[in-house]
């Protein structure tokens, strides 16, 4: 499984994302053609080969043009639910800007949605969070992790005055992840900005694995240079080395609950971590009619998955057992249907270079069949013959 990591150690911002994007593949021309994409109008993109500390990084730059008025955090939520992006950037960015409202809402006691960003800054956050989001689709990674986020030290100007690092909104949203420090070198001024405090809780599950293989690494390029550290954001690529693992398996059995809420439970338990969910009706006491619903999760995350069974479902008990689980290599594919439409395709190596299997993701399938008016079934299949002619492709 080909997975991502970033490398918060001096910090992470929008910017500095983006740029270890691009450093690591991920086009310049689509990063160009994002702001046209998003509707708005005289933003100039400018990409730069630079050096942090002697070391060759990626820097992205957003030339703005002068802004009428500012805008609150609900419009840019409505400018992201309409945007030409698949449902996968769409949710992870509407979620990112919902939790900058609710972070800043609490420092400033206004109500979420109303939380003002001001002109440039509104336009650069919707860049910078779309962007990022959408980079990582265009990676194809399977899932992403972080290392432990530098916040940096000292003071933030700003709007009011002089505030301390971390500023309050990115403590908030900072709530609950391991933090750097301790590293011995003092990372100057705001190291990790909300916009990248945001970032890294929509899109990353937590520590990396246990066992991983490095493939690449690049780097992005935050705004200053000081002369003792490299101000960017490091991004890495590998591979999870373990073809086997151990996972725990979660069961419980139900009897109370309306059977149209299990979908809302397993994308619950699919958010905190778990690797499937099943469910099948069952006969329980008294002859009650019920469902079984079968979790598999990572061991280090049974705990957070069992607390999301328990929160959204009505059982009272939950059993568990540890089990081994062999798997096939697997990565992702991102296959571009139009300038506009893409679909992920999953992709699966045969033991003893037996070939591989693909399939695609179901819910881009949905979203690209309704944006190109044509069957699911058709789309599937087009993204899937794509996907085959990529990777033999690949192998030549």
């Amino acid at each position: 499984m080909r997975i991502a990591i970033l490398d918060p150690a001096a910090g992470i911002s929008g910017d500095m994302t983006l740029g270890a994007l691009l450093s690591v593949g991920v086009p310049a021309s689509w990063l160009e053609a994002l702001p046209r994409r998003l509707g708005l109008a005289g933003v100039a993109v400018t990409i730069r080969d630079v050096r942090r500390c002697g070391v060759s990084c990626s820097q992205v730059v957003f030339g703005i043009p002068e802004q009428p008025h500012g805008r609150h955090v609900g419009e840019l939520v409505r400018l992201v639910e309409g945007a030409p992006v698949s449902d996968w950037v769409k949710e992870r960015a509407v979620r990112a800007f919902r939790l900058i409202g609710a972070a800043e809402g609490r420092v400033h006691g206004v109500a979420p949605d109303q939380v003002h960003l001001h002109e440039v800054g509104a336009v650069d956050a919707l860049l910078d969070i779309v962007g990022a989001i959408e980079g990582f689709e265009q990676l194809g990674v399977e899932s992403i992790y972080h290392l432990p986020i530098a916040v940096g030290n000292g003071w933030v100007e700003a709007a009011h005055g002089k505030l301390p690092v971390p500023a309050p909104a990115t403590a908030i949203l900072l709530e609950g992840l391991e933090l750097a420090g301790g590293s011995g070198v003092p990372i100057e001024g705001e190291a990790t900005t909300p916009t990248g405090a945001a970032l890294v809780r929509v899109l990353s599950t937590g520590a990396p694995p246990a066992r991983w293989r490095l493939q690449q690494s690049g780097w992005g390029a935050g705004q200053r240079n000081p002369p003792h550290y490299p101000n960017a954001l490091r991004l890495l690529l590998a591979e999870q080395a373990a073809e086997a693992g151990r996972v725990v398996l979660l069961a419980t059995d139900v009897d109370d609950m309306s059977p149209e809420y299990v979908e809302p439970l397993r994308q619950a338990l699919v958010s905190a971590g778990a690797l499937d969910v099943q469910t099948w009706p069952v006969q329980m006491k008294k002859g009650r009619s019920g469902f079984r619903v079968e979790v598999m999760a990572p061991e280090e995350l049974a705990e957070a998955v069992t607390a999301a069974l328990f929160r959204h479902s009505t059982t009272a008990g939950v059993r568990r057992w540890v089990a081994e689980r062999a798997t096939l290599p697997r990565r992702q594919v991102t296959i571009q249907l139009s300038p506009d439409v893409a679909v992920r395709v999953k992709v699966l190596e045969q033991p003893d270079a037996g070939g591989v299997r693909v399939k695609s993701e179901y819910d881009d399938v949905l979203a690209a069949a309704r944006a190109l008016g044509r069957p699911a079934l058709e789309i599937a299949r087009a993204a899937e013959r794509d996907a085959e002619a990529l990777v033999a492709k690949s192998k030549e």
